[in-house]
């Protein structure tokens, strides 16, 4: 029989640390502890607690060689896996070749270790690599990485700050066209659902300038074609809105946005414009206000008549930055994704 003696500061801080400790397994020990501090026998202890007469025993000899503080460790047997000497060559080869799935995985591991692991197991040591099951994006195969870094870095980001001091107005130009035609997109349902294809081709073609912080936007919009008058159209709305404020606008190299006409205007009315490096989509934050517009009321939606179809587009575009303010607020920040060369998936 191990026998102990309690101060009442110590039998005190054992009926805190039965309920309020973390750990429930340290509890268990504390209520060990707080019971024979109550001089009751180790089979009544272990019977109102729950364990093994040995397991009392046990907390009782913890406690004498080391006091609360031993009790309070906790200390589980974890087994190492097989694989963990294979790790670092793993990671390094499945950086280098990535697996398109947990079996194509798995057959590799098996193939350069030895090692057979089920489903499951793969999935949770790709996880432990540090992997994730991500959508492969794409790049413009054209695309200068190294001079989309560089005019980020001296064209984009100094004038970004100029704006967010009120320095400057920055605004994100690009033309959307909207084809009346079925948008298909992801619904939660039991039975797959079918939406109604309009006939026809018509198309609603919206020249925009996004401000780069209130997210607001200048448009201009037609059915016909986009061109030099549009971007002229725009230049106009877009220098009435800031008068005596330098004003810079990014843009795309379209022929329309680049001519002569355009350019003349621009420098008559003190508007920079800053031609984007070329393919170069990422760097441009109208993008993304375009794929929020589609998903917001083209995909999964069947309008019967163009008129509807125009009228729900050129709301959402005009009121996007009011009613899905929360929304829009995480989606265009000014923060811009570059490419490493390197970031090519190996054939």
């Amino acid at each position: 029989m191990v026998r102990l003696t309690f101060t009442p500061q110590e039998t005190e801080r054992l009926r805190k640390e039965r309920f309020q400790h973390p750990h429930p397994r340290v509890q268990v020990k504390m209520d060990v502890l707080l019971l024979k501090a109550h001089n009751l026998p180790h089979p009544k202890i272990a019977h109102i607690v729950g364990v093994s007469e040995n397991t009392v025993r046990k907390y009782l000899q913890d406690y004498q060689q080391g006091g609360l503080e031993r009790l309070q460790e906790v200390h589980f047997y974890k087994p190492q896996s097989l694989l963990v000497p294979h790790r670092e060559t793993l990671a390094a080869y499945f950086e280098a070749h990535p697996p398109a799935s947990v079996s194509e995985a798995v057959a590799k591991i098996e193939e350069l270790t030895g090692i057979r692991r089920h489903l499951t197991q793969g999935r949770k040591f790709l996880k432990s690599l540090g992997l994730r099951r991500l959508k492969v994006g794409s790049i413009p195969a054209k695309a200068d990485v190294e001079q989309q870094a560089q005019f980020k870095q001296q064209e984009l980001e100094p004038r970004i700050e100029e704006a967010r001091s009120g320095r400057r107005a920055l605004y994100f130009v690009d033309a959307a066209h909207f084809v009346l035609a079925p948008f298909l997109g992801y619904l939660w349902v039991r039975v797959r659902r079918f939406i109604q294809a309009p006939s026809g081709r018509q198309r609603f073609n919206v020249l925009g300038a996004l401000d780069a912080l209130t997210h607001q936007m200048i448009t201009v919009t037609n059915t016909t074609y986009i061109n030099a008058l549009s971007v002229c159209e725009l230049l106009r709305q877009v220098a009435a809105r800031h008068v005596g404020l330098p004003v810079t606008l990014i843009l795309d190299n379209a022929r329309y946005q680049k001519c002569a006409l355009v350019q003349q205007l621009a420098a008559t009315l003190d508007i920079e414009l800053l031609y984007l490096p070329a393919y170069s989509p990422n760097l441009n934050l109208i993008e993304r206000s375009w794929r929020f517009v589609k998903k917001k009321v083209l995909y999964c939606h069947y309008y019967k008549d163009f008129g509807s179809f125009q009228a729900a587009i050129a709301d959402c575009v005009n009121q996007a930055h009011v009613t899905y303010r929360e929304e829009l607020y995480s989606l265009l920040t000014l923060r811009f994704q570059t490419f490493e060369k390197s970031q090519n998936v190996a054939a």
